[in-house]
């Protein structure tokens, strides 16, 4: 099937082995079982019924094909799985199953619990990645590297720093999607517990305990803001893993070398040109990611739904939602390997620290010069000099000392300091030992 060669490769593979149709249907039962249980707690249907509900469908070997068949006319996959539940219950207790509820409150739930899973599974990926960047920080808080703006050289920073960034970017990440609650949903048909008066909240509050789920202020039908908070808290994980790929893969480049993807047999090779090593995981990372800030556009453009029941923004968030959740697994799988086994090349990032002859240090230079020359003077005199050391291949200091406004008036030594990118880092150390500071305190 198309999906298995091309959406697929950019999911997590665990994550779509435990979230696929038949988890979906065992998550609806769950919820349908449950409420029956806890109506039977309160009285609302004979003792012992839900065992026996459970006993005869837990045991049911439910059509998938129908339900999904099922989704056409009824719209979504409750109305078939709850009609294809009744018609294997005996007659005595058809009318107990699912009582009170409508199809949206078994579908919300449902895909509560299937992202309940996938929520833990990412928060341990997101660990791994947060203790690898901890390591690299602290091997390469003092290694010193050409920082980039605009895609063009600009002043010296220490690889810790740009590792500190990526760690705390995934970290805030981690720390949103721990704080999201994922809610319980039961209100039936309008959302106010027709036919049950206040034992409606003692049924949903129940409900959410058995299932392990938030408890909701009240049926959010159409208040979609636990969707909402989802998808952005998933889309900024995502936001947060792209930021490193793309670090990471524009550092690969030929020209600069400074990092390169974990090796691993066959990974990064071309087609055609076998001198290539490809970086293959910031591809799959940045190509998940897409998707996600995709999907949670969606989702966002479904926010607001009309009155009592939506009419096909509901049914629009399914796919997005859960999509999301297995590309950003996806993602963090290949982010955490990244991160654990990068390789770094300080003396490739001290080759590109001399490739405009110094000219990254013109600005301390003329700082410098400044109190000597004048600031207009000082200006042009850093700018010649690198530019005569890069094309003469001499050291910066080297020619500054010998230019024809410097000789004499600035100490050779002075120069020498000035034009020392690892003298010019500002609070790159000190920023390294925050941010190892603040990613430890939780």
């Amino acid at each position: 099937m198309p999906a298995a060669l091309i959406q697929h490769p950019f999911m997590s593979q665990q994550a779509l082995a435990e979230c696929n149709a038949r988890a979906m249907v065992d998550a609806m039962l769950a919820f349908e079982l449950a409420l029956a249980e806890v109506q039977e707690a309160q009285g609302a249907v004979p003792e012992g019924a839900s065992q026996a509900m459970r006993r005869t469908l837990e045991a049911h070997d439910f059509d998938l094909e129908a339900i999904a068949a099922g989704i056409a006319s009824g719209g979504n996959a409750a109305i078939p799985f709850v009609k294809q539940g009744r018609a294997v219950l005996p007659e005595a207790l058809k009318r107990y199953w699912h009582q009170g509820a409508t199809s949206q409150d078994v579908v919300d739930t449902a895909l509560m619990l299937l992202l309940k899973p996938r929520l833990a599974a990412l928060d341990v990926l997101l660990v791994r990645c947060r203790t690898a960047a901890l390591s690299l920080m602290q091997r390469h808080d003092e290694t010193v590297m050409v920082g980039r703006t605009l895609m063009q050289q600009a002043l010296p920073i220490t690889f810790g720093v740009k590792v500190a960034h990526w760690a705390i970017g995934l970290e805030q990440a981690r720390r949103r999607l721990a704080g999201l609650e994922l809610p319980v949903q039961f209100g039936g048909a309008v959302g106010v517990h027709s036919g049950w008066g206040d034992l409606g909240f003692d049924f949903m509050d129940a409900l959410a305990q058995r299932l392990g789920l938030a408890t909701a202020v009240l049926p959010w039908h159409t208040d979609r803001q636990p969707i909402h908070a989802l998808a952005t808290g998933l889309d900024a994980a995502a936001g947060a893993a792209e930021k490193l790929a793309l670090d990471v893969s524009l550092l690969t480049q030929t020209e600069l070398g400074e990092v390169a993807e974990p090796a691993a047999p066959g990974m990064g090779e071309s087609s055609s040109m076998p001198h290539k090593r490809n970086p293959v995981r910031c591809a799959l990372i940045r190509g998940a990611a897409r998707q996600v800030h995709g999907h949670a556009t969606v989702i966002l453009n479904a926010a607001a739904q009309p009155l009592e029941r939506g009419l096909g923004e509901w049914h629009a968030e399914w796919a997005p939602l859960l999509d999301s959740a297995l590309l950003l697994e996806g993602a963090l799988e290949q982010a955490a390997v990244l991160l654990e086994g990068l390789e770094v090349h300080p003396e490739a990032m001290r080759r590109n620290l001399a490739a405009t002859g110094g000219g990254i240090m013109a600005e301390p230079v003329s700082r410098l010069l400044a109190p000597v020359v004048g600031q207009d003077a000082a200006k042009r005199i850093s700018a010649e000099a690198a530019e005569t050391a890069r094309l003469m291949g001499r050291p910066y200091a080297e020619v500054l000392a010998g230019h024809e406004e410097v000789a004499g008036r600035v100490e050779p030594a002075d120069l020498e300091r000035a034009s020392d990118p690892a003298l010019y880092l500002g609070s790159s150390r000190a920023q390294v030992q925050r941010a190892i500071a603040w990613l430890k305190g939780k």
